[in-house]
């Protein structure tokens, strides 16, 4: 044993003295700074005063790490995405609002500057989302997913804006629906038009389902307002309503427990649309880009930076309603729509131009679902905790807009597949209800001229 220990050690003064006799003292010195010898050596008097103190000494190195850190998550987040030369209109508009206080100006620009951030928010909570699984991931898509259109909704609310509340989130379903399903169907068509795209037929009813079950929610007190049948005149339609509203809540969390623990289908294309396609699976795996704390922390900026510019818009509508000669219900259901489906519009066209529909299905229909079966409700919850009248009476135009809207894509989906024609059926239904909204005039409310 002793021997072998006194051979070991001779040759490692043999290696050391080859290493010494081949190279310089400070080459040799570079190539062992972060083993343990040369960490003790450090430690030494004599290495103190040639580097510093042993902590001094690292500080630079983990100083240069942090601005590496954040230098990479600032450019994956920031400039990687060329719809991010929108975001300086942001500031702008503030800027714009403080010295001049035109409206309609101010409203323009808050509108380009939400845009970009409404897109990097969904990035952030898709990135937070391959951290959590995908019982956690679902319900941060379902929390987040639209969480632009419901802080702008909320500042309406707060300002006692419920006719502007309830016509951006009538909009969003519509956009949703008719605009960006259509661009998917289009696109998608387009990019394969020697074969016909399908999806999941069974996924589809069920989301149909729900949206009927929405429609259902809104008509019964529109029509208990319009037949004048109500047992308490101007307290049973809104009762009404927070009861319906509690219900569809509660319909759209079992939606979720059925689509996250019972039905495990919606969520295997994600993974598996390459098998299901004949096309390899690793290609299209999914890694991170940014951290788990990344994610949080431009979760929270984008959010937060969101709400500030939600403000001003909101405070500019009705300003630049009167600017710009343009109906509310035009700007409320065509225009601000435009700012929460950016991040669905962008990603439903590239999945269904890989041939992706199962996703861009789920991208535009299920986003549909939340506003209809989770923002609306949680709209009219909100303002009976805030003490806003908010009820499901859209009236009767948006009401039957929204039937017929539901009724229509329904049809197109009931055969699960799609072709550029379908696409530009659903656009041009969109454009035709843009027109409609843009000569309807909204009714004043009861009591006034």
């Amino acid at each position: 044993m002793d021997q072998n220990l006194q051979v070991v050690g001779t040759e490692s003064q043999l290696e050391m003295g080859t290493l010494a006799q081949n190279g310089s003292p400070l080459e040799f010195e570079e190539q062992s700074l972060f083993s343990p010898e040369s960490g003790t050596q450090k430690m030494q008097p004599g290495h103190i005063s040639e580097y510093g103190s042993a902590r001094g000494g690292f500080q630079p190195g983990v100083s240069k790490m942090w601005r590496n850190v954040v230098y990479k998550s600032i450019k994956t987040v920031i400039f990687s995405n060329k719809l991010n030369v929108l975001i300086p209109f942001g500031p702008l508009a503030i800027l714009v609002r403080i010295l001049t206080g035109h409206n309609g100006m101010v409203f323009l620009l808050s509108l380009l500057g939400i845009i970009p951030l409404a897109e990097r928010l969904g990035y952030a909570t898709e990135q937070l989302a391959l951290y959590t699984g995908p019982t956690i991931g679902g319900l941060l898509n379902a929390t987040f997913g639209n969480a632009t259109e419901l802080i702008i909704a909320i500042y309406a609310l707060r300002h006692g804006m419920i006719r502007v509340v309830q016509l951006s989130l009538l909009g969003s379903i519509l956009s949703n629906m008719l605009l960006v399903l259509g661009c998917a169907f289009f696109c998608g068509g387009l990019v394969f038009y020697r074969k016909e795209q399908v999806f999941n037929k069974a996924t589809a009813t069920v989301n149909s389902g729900l949206l009927l079950m929405a429609v259902m929610g809104l008509l019964f007190p529109a029509v208990l307002h319009y037949t004048h049948t109500e047992v308490h005149y101007g307290k049973s339609e809104l009762a009404l309503s927070r009861f319906s509203s509690c219900i569809m809540l509660g319909v759209y969390a079992a939606y979720l427990f059925f689509q996250l623990k019972t039905q495990k289908d919606p969520y295997i294309p994600l993974s598996e649309e390459g098998s299901l396609n004949g096309e390899n699976d690793i290609d299209d795996d999914e890694t991170p880009e940014i951290s788990k704390w990344e994610s949080v922390f431009w979760l929270s900026i984008m959010t937060a930076w969101i709400s500030i510019l939600s403000e001003y818009l909101v405070d500019a509508i009705e300003g630049t309603s009167h600017t710009w000669n343009i109906p509310i219900s035009f700007i409320g259901v065509i225009l601000l729509p435009i700012v929460g489906n950016a991040a669905e519009h962008a990603g439903a066209i590239m999945f269904a131009m890989k041939d992706k529909l199962d996703i861009s299905l789920g991208v535009a229909i299920g986003s549909s679902t939340q506003i209809s079966m989770f923002g609306i409700p949680f709209c009219v919850v909100i303002g009976w905790i805030m003490g806003q009248p908010m009820d499901l009476n859209f009236k009767l135009f948006e009401t039957a807009t929204l039937f017929i809207t539901v009724i229509v894509v329904a049809f197109f989906l009931q055969e699960g597949s799609s072709n550029y024609f379908k696409g530009l059926m659903l656009i041009l239904c969109y454009v035709i209800v843009a027109a409609s909204f843009f000569v309807h005039e909204d009714p004043p409310p009861e009591g006034k001229p």
